[in-house]
Order: C-alpha cells, then sequence, then structure tokens
C-alpha cells in the first residue's frame, strides 16, 4: 500500500488533484465552525439535544436524516447549515422531469450542450429554494429548535432575511466547491462533500463505542468487554464487504453484432455483452423511503403538541410494521427509479440501430421484453438487499444494545454513500494510474 501511495503522488497531474480535493474538503468542513450571528448556540444545543430524546424524538430524527444525506448540519446553526440539500433536490426532481417533460426529454437527448443548460436551471433554482428554505427555518427557529435559539434583540425581519441570505450563499459556495472539485479535482464532488460529512461522525460514533471500556475498563462479556468489540467489528467488515459486492455486481446481458461485408472482407460478428448494475437506483430508494415515514411521525408530534394527547413514539407497539412499511417503500422506490432511469424500448432500438442483437431474441419488441424481463429481476433482488440494509442499524442497535450513532455505520445510507463513492474515486485514481502502466489500488 506504502508504494502505491508513493507512486500515486509521484504523479504530477495527480498529485495536484487530490490536494486540490482534499484542501476544498478542508474549506467545507471548516465552514461548519463558523455560527450563525443571531444564534444563541449555547441555548441551541441544548434544544436540540432534547429534540433527539422523548416527545420531540421525531423532530431530531428530521433534522438527522436531512443533515446526513445534504453534507448538512443537524440544527442548520453554521453558514452551511444548509447545506447542499436544495442541489441535490432540485437535481432530482429535473432528472425525473426529463423522463415526463418533452422540452427537457428533448433537451437531454442534445447532448453536452443539452445537459449544461438542465444543469444551468438546475442551479437557477437551487438559488430559490435555498432562499425558501434558509427564511423557513429562520422564522421557524423558535417555534422548531426551542424558544431562546435567537438571540434578543435579533429577532426581526431584517436580521432573519440577513441570515436567509448567508445560509443562502453558503449553499451556493458549497455547489461551487462541488464543481471545482468536478472541474480540477478527482472525484464527483457533490458525493466526496456528502461522504466527508459522513465521515466526520466517525470520530464521535467510535468515542462512544469505546466509552464504556475508558470508563469501566476491559473485561468480558460486559458491555466494555473484547468480545462484544470483536463481534461488532467484524459484523462492520461483513456488511462492507457485502455492500461493495452488491454495488460492483453486474447481469451481463450477452450483445453480437451482426456480420457485413465490405468488397471481399467481413466485419462485424463480435461478442460483448450489456452489463445492468444489481442495485441500479443507488441510494435514491432509502433516502425517499426514510423522508416519507419521518411524515407520520413529525404529524403526530404536531398533534400531541396542540391536543395534549399522551405520546408513544411512532410504531413503538409495532415495530414490525415499521419495518415492513420500510421495506415496502424501498420496493417501491426501487422499481419506480428503474423505469424512470432505464428504458428497455431504447435500448433495443440503439441495439437494432447499431445492428447488434441478443442471441435468441429478434431485435425490437422483442428485445425490449427480455431486457425489461431481466431488469425486473434484479431490481428485486437489489430493493430486498437495499431493504436489509436500511433495516440493519435498528436492528443492530436494539440487539446489540449500541447506541443509535454507532449503529448508523452498520447500514443504512450513510454506509451505502461511502462504499459508492469510495469505489468511484478508487476507480478514477486507478484510470490515472494504468495509463502510465502502474498497478492500480484495486489491484493486487
Amino acid at each position: 500500500m506504502l508504494d502505491k501511495l508513493i507512486a500515486i503522488m509521484s504523479i504530477a497531474d495527480l498529485r495536484r488533484k487530490l490536494l486540490l480535493t482534499l484542501a476544498l474538503l478542508a474549506v467545507y468542513r471548516m465552514g461548519f465552525w463558523i455560527p450563525l450571528p443571531i444564534v444563541n448556540q449555547e441555548r441551541m444545543q441544548a434544544n436540540l439535544e432534547k429534540l433527539q430524546q422523548g416527545q420531540f424524538g421525531s423532530i431530531g430524527s428530521i433534522l438527522q436524516t436531512a443533515s446526513l444525506f445534504s453534507a448538512s448540519q443537524a440544527g442548520y446553526n453554521t453558514i452551511f447549515g444548509l447545506g447542499i440539500m436544495p442541489y441535490i433536490s432540485c437535481s432530482i426532481v429535473f432528472q425525473l422531469l426529463a423522463t415526463v417533460y418533452p422540452p427537457l426529454e428533448r433537451m437531454q437527448k442534445e447532448g453536452e450542450s443539452g445537459r449544461r443548460k438542465i444543469n444551468e436551471y438546475t442551479r437557477q433554482a437551487s438559488v430559490v429554494v435555498s432562499f425558501l428554505q434558509s427564511l423557513a427555518w429562520v422564522f421557524a427557529m423558535n417555534n422548531v429548535a426551542g424558544e431562546g435559539s435567537v438571540l434578543d434583540g435579533y429577532n426581526t425581519l431584517f436580521f432573519q432575511v440577513g441570515t436567509a441570505v448567508v445560509m443562502t450563499s453558503g449553499t451556493l459556495f458549497l455547489m461551487w466547491i462541488g464543481e471545482q472539485i468536478d472541474a480540477f479535482g478527482i472525484g464527483n464532488g457533490i458525493s466526496l462533500l456528502i461522504m466527508a460529512g459522513i465521515m466526520a461522525q466517525m470520530p464521535g460514533a467510535v468515542f462512544e463505542l469505546l466509552k464504556p471500556a475508558l470508563q469501566d475498563g476491559v473485561g468480558i462479556g460486559s458491555d466494555s468487554g473484547l468480545d462484544r468489540l470483536f463481534l461488532l467489528i467484524a459484523l462492520f467488515v461483513a456488511i462492507v464487504l457485502a455492500v461493495v459486492f452488491v454495488t460492483q455486481a453486474q447481469r451481463r446481458v450477452p450483445i453480437q453484432s451482426a456480420k457485413h461485408a465490405r468488397g471481399r472482407r467481413m466485419f462485424g460478428g463480435s461478442e460483448h455483452f450489456l452489463p445492468l448494475k444489481l442495485n441500479q437506483s443507488g441510494v435514491m430508494p432509502i433516502i425517499f423511503a426514510s423522508s416519507l415515514l419521518m411524515i407520520p411521525g413529525y404529524l403526530y408530534h404536531q398533534l400531541v403538541e396542540r391536543l395534549d394527547i399522551p405520546y408513544l413514539n411512532q410504531f413503538s407497539a409495532l415495530p414490525a410494521l415499521y419495518y415492513l412499511s420500510y421495506a415496502g417503500l424501498i420496493f417501491f422506490f426501487s422499481y419506480f427509479w428503474a423505469a424512470v432511469t432505464f428504458s428497455p424500448k431504447d435500448i433495443a432500438q440503439n441495439l437494432k440501430d447499431y445492428g447488434s442483437f441478443i442471441p435468441g431474441y429478434r431485435p425490437g419488441n422483442r428485445t425490449a421484453d427480455y431486457l425489461e424481463q431481466v431488469v425486473v429481476r434484479i431490481t428485486f433482488v437489489g430493493a430486498a438487499f437495499l431493504s436489509l440494509l436500511a433495516i440493519l442499524p435498528s436492528l443492530i442497535s436494539k440487539l446489540v444494545a449500541i447506541p443509535a450513532l454507532i449503529a448508523g455505520f452498520y447500514g443504512g445510507t450513510g454506509l451505502l454513500i461511502v462504499v459508492s463513492v469510495s469505489i468511484d474515486l478508487i476507480q478514477r485514481i486507478d484510470s490515472h494510474l494504468l495509463v502510465r502502466n502502474q498497478a492500480g489500488l484495486a489491484s493486487e
């Protein structure tokens, strides 16, 4: 491994890209130490701790989930409080609209120029959404985070609008950092920002895991026992290996090009394959499902406050109902996302235009029907794995009796994002090494 690191740093272009990427990520993390000027930080932190407990748990889970896949901070009390959630939301909306709105669909098919136009529209929409979200949060800060979260004398329209502008500027700056990483660094900028936000929670999770051993000493068969620690480490390694396997898994559909004659010579007839990823939808089904499941808890929390009725944690009486609902939504969004992003008819038509075919199936509708059957089958397997991965943190937290912060690294959205982005980063670094006839990071 040391030799490979030396080889990476010996390539001037790759070294420059890596150092620039690390510097931009460091700037991103520094922004979380710059607080909003109107927020009472001590009171805000105390209120946020209450949100994670008792009858405020639903609001706390919403903030934690939002901060997880938006590269933001729970509580929104820094200049990067919104993270890049507005940009991610607008990107998803435009991606979905491009499949049902004809002008955007035609624009997407124009190639690079069309994609640049859609990206420009996405940025413009992100500015509006960022300002509206930040303004709504500032107006509702006392109601959601608790009384006293805003400093006395600063809870006026002038300071509220100014704070919303600051938060919007922070989101735009993060968008700029992501674009600079895409252009001059290495890796996908937005994905790396999200990954950095998730990995920043790892030191706290490790401390929580080792806290019993630091307080009570190391023993066997207790909360601080070595057997329990080794079990958790082995379980984490096994889950990561499974995630890597499923993320890289493909269903290779054989493709054969037709033979054609040019003069006295025959061309074509080569065999290749069409790679279909087992998990085509990535992390999106988990994000959509977890977002929808937060709505009942939030509405119930509002009813508790307004009607003064006894509070019960959502799904506490029927945990199986929660897990079944979670899994059912993941299956639904997996098939929905596959239907939106994968068009068997278009692929079948492209194969026909290029003179290629799937052995045993006539070009055209028969090929499209076959591809659709394959996608339905592999999507079922991918959705089943995502469902298991999403439910694992809750199960491990209850069975092994560890805090939710630690259990979050054993599955769910965070682990899938970290593994996917890490694999993509390794592949990009390998491409630079292989061009120079050097062994890649993934090779032995």
